[in-house]
Parts: structure tokens; sequence; C-alpha cells
């Protein structure tokens, strides 16, 4: 089945359109600064030479016009394209699961939208657009909160009132679901089945944990919010909450001012006071930089310690996976955590540790007492099988 896949931010739009029988990727690219000036898409196709077009973007209407203008120019025209699936930040309480769009769906996800103002209004905004300008094509919802809402009660609650709970849906809904359920998927193809307990590590620009028993999500590190569990690019991770009232009384920081400061201000960027990027940061370490030493090994003492905590959440766990920006590129960043975790017998051979594959491969030492591995994600091929599911 031929499915185009779009990722909608806030002034960007991801695309990327593949057959799910095949794996065969078509055609994919990235519109950039949508309602900036200096607007631009970058596309490329069947892994060629990527084109950047600078073309005048307003709004995301005229984003996913331009996208299927260059589709079109490709050989897939509306006819050749026989579904479309949505990643959704935010799933709320009302998508378990993925769901075929309808009025009802579409609706669902702007009632969700204050969990995540800066993702849901948009990503709604851009499957009415998709309805209105392709009504022959089928739409479907991949939220990225569905894997982990089945999560145990005592994983997902928080102990605040039960009548404020209820009432504004307060619980933990984590992230990167979509991402941790191919992870699953694919480990266990690997290892052809002999994986039960699985810590999912996606670590890139925003990074969260997954503790997988069997399939199923027993619980993550990230929260209400993305804003929860591990040091991020520009995310701060867990803090005592009380560090945004105290900000706010003593420093005289506004609430607005304290939620910019803790998801675009902190994090890497914040501890390296060099980027956010975690290649730039190796590098500053490499030169001596303090700053840089400091940031990474906090980031490897609090991976390490959130990893621990995913597996007591299975009393135990038999496999590790590296994924994502971080996970899957930098051989230090992998090092460094494991070392955290020696203690629980995890071992990472330097040799295997330096390879680079587009397929997943296996770092653990011959003595580690877990698998250790390295499987790139794909979440648009997740998001993809779940529209040939739905629709097909």
């Amino acid at each position: 089945m031929r499915v185009l896949v779009i990722n909608a931010g806030s002034s960007s739009l991801k695309y990327q359109l593949l057959d799910t029988k095949t794996q065969e990727v078509y055609a994919k690219g990235n519109c950039e600064r949508i309602g900036i000036d200096g607007s631009f898409v970058g596309h490329e196709e069947d892994g060629g030479e990527r084109q950047r077009l600078e073309v005048a973007l307003p709004d995301h209407k005229h984003a996913i016009k331009h996208v299927f203008e260059i589709l079109d120019a490709a050989g897939f025209d509306e006819g050749k394209i026989e579904g479309i699936g949505h990643r959704v930040v935010q799933g709320g309480w009302y998508f378990p699961e993925s769901k075929v769009v309808t009025d009802e769906t579409l609706g669902w996800v702007r009632e969700v939208a204050p969990l995540a103002p800066l993702h849901n209004y948009v990503e709604a905004d851009v499957i009415e657009i998709c309805r209105e300008m392709f009504p022959s094509i089928g739409n479907v919802i991949v939220a990225d909160t569905s894997f982990h809402y089945g999560m145990p009660e005592k994983a997902w609650r928080y102990a605040l009132p039960r009548h404020v709970v209820d009432k504004l849906h307060i619980r933990k809904y984590g992230a990167h679901g979509t991402s941790h359920r191919y992870i699953w998927r694919r480990t266990s193809e690997f290892l052809r089945g002999d994986v039960h307990k699985l810590v999912s590590c996606h670590l890139g620009s925003g990074a969260s944990l997954s503790a997988i028993q069997d399939g199923h999500d027993m619980d993550t590190t990230m929260g209400l919010t993305p804003l929860d569990g591990l040091i991020m690019g520009t995310r701060c991770g867990s803090i005592d909450p009380a560090t945004v009232f105290y900000l706010n009384r003593v420093g005289g920081y506004s609430i607005d001012e304290i939620d910019t400061m803790m998801n675009k201000q902190s994090g890497l960027l914040a501890l390296s006071a060099v980027s956010s990027d975690s290649r730039d940061i190796e590098e500053g370490m490499n030169r001596g930089d303090a700053n840089c030493t400091l940031a990474l090994d906090m980031f490897y003492y609090r991976t390490g310690q959130l990893i621990a905590e995913m597996a007591q959440a299975m009393h135990g766990f038999d496999t590790m996976v590296f994924t994502a920006g971080i996970g899957e590129n930098s051989s230090t960043m992998r090092m460094g955590i494991a070392r955290e975790l020696a203690w629980l017998g995890v071992r990472v051979d330097e040799t295997s540790n330096a390879v680079r594959s587009d397929e997943p491969y296996a770092i653990s030492a011959d003595d580690s007492a877990v698998k250790v591995l390295v499987v790139p994600t794909n979440e648009e091929l997740m998001i993809a099988l779940d529209v040939e599911e739905l629709l097909g």
C-alpha cells in the first residue's frame, strides 16, 4: 500500500511516501519556516540527491499543496496515494490506538490540544486541509501517546487530589510511543523472539525511555508533557517541581518565561554553554572544555539512573536498545551510558560499538548480562503500517 506519512510541526511539515509491502521510500522531504521569511522545501526521490526549493509558504495549506505538486511531478498523483497517516503528538484519553479520521476523531485531536498546544492544533489543521483537498484519500491518526496509554495505573497516576486529576485528565502520557513500538517490533524480529524485558532508549534532541515487557509498555520517562524525564537538547528533564514556584516568586520570572526556559533554554544547551547538539558537545569535551565534559557526564548519569528505573518497572531487563539521532550515531554516548550500568552487568564491546549501520546490530560484549543493540528507528513505517491495517 502506498502511504503518505505527514508529520506537522508549528512551522514545519515533514513527509514521506513509502510502500508498506516493499518498504521502499519513493520520496521524502520537509517544508521549513512555514509562515516565516525564508521558507523552503527540501525534497529527495528514491534516495537521490536532495533538492532545495525556495518557495513562499505562508501557511500549512500552501505547504501541503506544494508537497502534492512535487509528488505529482514525480509520478505520484492523488490517484496513486492510497492513504495518509498523520503523526499526532498528543492523543490524550481518546487514542489508546490509531484511528481513522472522521469529524469526531478530528474533534478529539483539538479537544486534547491544551496538553500539546504547539503541536496538536497545527496537526488538526493539516488533517483538515488534507480531507478538504483530497477527499478520495483516507486519513489515519497515529498518536505518539497511544503506546503508553495501557501502562499500569501505578505507573501513570500522579499523587495529586483525585478530583483535580480526573477533571483535568492529568496523568503520565509519555511520548515517542510510535518509535518505542517500532523498536519492540524490530528487536523481536532481529532476536527471533528472544526478548521479553526491553528498555528502549530513544535518544535524540528529545529523549525518552520505555520499559516494554512482551510488547506491553510498563512505564516511560516522559510525563504529562515531554518535559519530564531525561536531560535533553534544550529541555531540563525531571527537576523538583517547586523550582517553578521559586523562579516565579523569588526570581520574578513569569510562568511563560519559565516554560520557555525549561523547554528551550535548558538541558545540554545550558549545561555545556556551547550547543544543544551532542556532536558539538563531544567536540568540546575532546578540546578539554569542562562544561561540555560535565554536560556529558550528567547525561550518562541521568540516563543510567532512569534505565535502572525502567528495569524496576519490569523487575529486570534482558535487552537494551539505543535508537534515534544520538542513540544510533554516537558511540561515545552509548559507551558512557553503558559504563554507568556496569554494576548491572551491562558490557559493551568497543569494536562493535564503533560500527555504523542502517540495520540492527548488537554491541554487547560476550560477558554482558544484558543484550545491547543499536536499532535504527522508523516511525514513518510504523505509521504507514497502521494506515494499511485500518484502511488497506
